[in-house]
């Protein structure tokens, strides 16, 4: 209600009527990480679609908002159809009710979550996703709006690092490379999987390794006890499926310049983004004279 408030206030004082779509939580399980699952009733994100109902209602009436649309996102890196299908069969449920009640709903917004293999997952394809949920789309006759993001994005991108040096401590064996958990945090934020290899392939055995970082926390791995090739210094190794929420989840902790992004076509390479230097990482500070 407050959200929406303010959105009016600020839509009076442009002159003008804010187009408004609500999102709401289906409260569907997705059956992925609890920290991407997005939908449920105890999410911090959007509102129950019973509350929902005296929002629209409260939006319909004021004259600055003009009601448009209802959004949800039941979570990320979702690799089964049903979550989907049952969460738009809910919000198809409350777009009929909200058309009874007056509300001119025009869009809907199923967000993304599609998920992708990183090890051995079976994600359905994208194809079969937009099959999956015709049907419904087709009986509501709405704009449709997605926001496929790790589906595009994820596996189109890698995380190249150097092996640095080979380390054993007791029985375990440490493989330490130049990137670390500044640069891909997802493996210590979410015990995520990303498959590494070699950039050239070697012939030989394998053996269980902890693929590390140099950063000064224990969290800093890429991979705990994870059978690999034999990889030595300076070896270059590919950390695979980092184009989602990988450099945009980076950051300078431990006073780190962030990695350079290079995007490849054919056998030509571009550099987009320029690999940060130290000097990047104080330009924005400013010394108080009272320390100089």
């Amino acid at each position: 209600a407050e959200e929406l408030k303010t959105l009016a206030e600020e839509a009076g004082e442009q002159g003008c009527a804010a187009p408004v779509a609500i999102r709401v939580n289906p409260d569907i399980d997705p059956r992925t990480h609890p920290y991407i699952s997005t939908g449920l009733k105890k999410s911090k994100f959007g509102v129950q679609m019973k509350e929902s109902l005296g929002l629209y209602d409260a939006a319909r009436n004021d004259r600055r908002l003009q009601v448009r649309g209802v959004s949800f996102h039941i979570g990320s890196q979702i690799t089964r159809l049903k979550p989907f299908v049952e969460a738009l069969q809910r919000v198809a449920d409350l777009v009929q009710k909200l058309r009874g009640r007056g509300c001119a709903i025009e869009m809907v917004d199923l967000g993304g979550g599609l998920g992708i293999p990183y090890r051995e997952e079976t994600p359905p394809s994208p194809e079969a996703y937009g099959r999956a949920l015709k049907d419904v789309l087709a009986r509501l006759k709405l704009r449709v709006l997605f926001e496929p993001g790790r589906v595009i994005a994820g596996n189109a991108g890698i995380l190249l690092t150097r092996a640095l040096l080979r380390k054993r401590q007791g029985i375990k064996r440490f493989l330490v490379v130049d990137a670390g958990m500044n640069d891909l945090i997802r493996p210590a934020l979410y015990g995520s999987y990303h498959e590494i290899l070699p950039v050239r392939k070697k012939g030989g055995g394998k053996a269980k390794v902890d693929v590390v970082g140099p950063v000064c926390e224990s969290g800093d791995f890429f991979a705990e006890n994870r059978p690999l090739p034999v990889i030595n210094p300076p070896d270059l190794v590919a950390v695979m499926s980092a184009g989602a929420y990988g450099f945009v989840m980076s950051s300078n902790y431990n006073s780190r310049p962030r990695a350079a992004e290079v995007l490849v076509r054919g056998n030509e390479f571009f550099v987009v983004r320029q690999r940060e230097e130290y000097k990047d990482l104080l330009k924005g500070e400013h010394v108080p004279k009272f320390l100089v």
